[in-house]
C-alpha cells in the first residue's frame, strides 16, 4: 500500500527531515581522526532530543543506536562503537528522526582527514547519482526511471551497484511502500504520483557489487573489502517534480571547500 501525503503532512515531514540535516551538520563538526563512532552517536542522540525529536533508528527492529555509522568497506547499518576514526577513512552516517509523528531519513558519506583521490571520486559519483535519480522523480514516471538513472550513471564510471538493499517509501513509518532500488529498467515499477514520499539512497561500491552481512545481523560489508559510499535524501513527488525534504546544507556549511 502506497500512502499519498497531503500538503500539510509533507510540511511536517520537511520539519523532521530538516532536523535530520541539522543533526548531520552537528556531526560534521566532530568528524576527525581520533574520535570514536560511539561518541558521534551520543552527540547525535543528544542533539535530536534537545530539538524536540526522537531518534528514528534506535530500537527499530532491535537496532541499538541513533546513527548507522559504516566505515570504509561497510556499506550500511554499521553499529557505532569504540572504533577511533583514522586519517583516510570514509564513514557513511545515516540518521533518522521522528518529529510531529513523521519520519525523516538522510545519509552522507564523510571523508576523514586526507582521503585518496580514488575514494573521493567514488563519493562524488555516488552523491551525483543521487541527484540523477531525483531528477527522474516526477508524476507519470516510474520507480524504474529513478533506479536506472542511478545505475547507468555509476556503472558507466566503473562502479558497481549494491543489489540487496534499496530505498523506500517513508512517512509515519520509517519504511513504507514502494521499494526504491538503485538498479532497474526505465519505465518499470510503481507509477510515481503527486504526494508520494520516498527515500532515495544509492549504495555504490568501488569494487564488486557483492556484499555480506556480519554475525551481528545488521552490518553489511563489501565482499572484496573495498570501500562503499552511501548518500540519501527524502523527497516528495510534487506536480512540478521532486521536492527534496532533507538537506545537505548544514553539512556543507561545516565542511566548506572540503564538501564532496
Amino acid at each position: 500500500m502506497i500512502y499519498l501525503k497531503t500538503d500539510e503532512e509533507i510540511e511536517l515531514m520537511r520539519q523532521s527531515n530538516i532536523l535530520v540535516g541539522k543533526t548531520l551538520g552537528e556531526i560534521a563538526k566532530w568528524i576527525q581522526p581520533g574520535i570514536t563512532t560511539l561518541k558521534l552517536d551520543e552527540i547525535a542522540e543528544q542533539y535530536i532530543r534537545d530539538n524536540g525529536g526522537v531518534p528514528g533508528f534506535k530500537g527499530y527492529g532491535g537496532f541499538p543506536s541513533t546513527l548507522c555509522i559504516s566505515e570504509n568497506d561497510k556499506v550500511v547499518h554499521g553499529f557505532p562503537s569504540k572504533y577511533e576514526l583514522k586519517d583516510g577513512d570514509i564513514i557513511s552516517v545515516d540518521c533518522g528522526v521522528v518529529l510531529n509523528g513523521f519520519n525523516g531519513d538522510s545519509a552522507y558519506t564523510f571523508p576523514v582527514g586526507e582521503v585518496s583521490d580514488e575514494v573521493l571520486l567514488l563519493l562524488k559519483t555516488t552523491k551525483e547519482s543521487l541527484y540523477k535519480g531525483i531528477a527522474q522523480a516526477m508524476p507519470g514516471k516510474r520507480i524504474g526511471d529513478i533506479s536506472s538513472a542511478i545505475q547507468d550513471y555509476c556503472q558507466s564510471r566503473g562502479y558497481s551497484v549494491v543489489r540487496e538493499l534499496c530505498g523506500h517509501g517513508i512517512g509515519k513509518k520509517l519504511h513504507e511502500d514502494p521499494e526504491v532500488p538503485n538498479y532497474g529498467k526505465k519505465g518499470s515499477g510503481p507509477l510515481l504520483r503527486n504526494g508520494m514520499c520516498i527515500a532515495i539512497e544509492p549504495m555504490i561500491n568501488l569494487g564488486v557489487k557483492n556484499v555480506f552481512i556480519e554475525k551481528d545481523g545488521w552490518t553489511v560489508r563489501t565482499k572484496d573489502a573495498k570501500p562503499s559510499a552511501h548518500f540519501e535524501h527524502t523527497i516528495a513527488i510534487r506536480k512540478d517534480g521532486a521536492d527534496i525534504l532533507s538537506t545537505f546544507e548544514f553539512i556543507e556549511n561545516v565542511l566548506g571547500n572540503k564538501s564532496i
